[in-house]
């Protein structure tokens, strides 16, 4: 079990006070494990950086970005260093969270069950998994 670590508690709690209001719609689908009994985190710490939201037992980051991320060099690194960290990583547009949440939670149990192609880059989705993401043909336990 990991030890108490009050810098990066500070940074989560302060960043979770800042949610927009696509990442507040996506987070009331998520918690509360109402997403096929998984459990999520908002703000959770890897590495040097904050998942805006984090399913620990199916290693998968769900990050909520708004259009000042398009093309954003900065989120392919940090999508490196976390698949480098065995995490798998998957992008929706603020407003496709806002006008189109059925479709989007669907994606989201979707890379869950790992029945997602290991790497989606479209206008409106980017999913890049990690090794051991189920849909590279290898089974989780």
């Amino acid at each position: 079990m990991r030890g108490p670590q009050p810098a990066k508690t500070n940074r989560a709690r302060s960043l979770r006070k800042a949610d927009n209001d696509a990442e507040q719609a996506l987070w009331a689908e998520l918690r509360d494990r109402r997403l096929g009994g998984h459990k999520f985190n908002r703000q959770f710490p890897i590495g040097p950086y904050y998942a805006d939201f984090a399913c620990r037992e199916s290693r998968l980051v769900v990050e909520v970005d708004g259009s000042q991320h398009a093309g954003s060099n900065r989120d392919r690194i940090r999508d490196d260093q976390m698949l480098a960290e065995g995490w798998s990583v998957l992008r929706f547009w603020n407003a496709d969270v806002l006008k189109e949440r059925e479709p989007v939670v669907e994606t989201i149990l979707a890379a869950l069950e790992g029945r997602l192609d290991p790497k989606i880059i479209a206008t409106d989705l980017r999913f890049v998994a990690a090794a051991g993401y189920a849909g590279h043909g290898e089974k989780r336990h």
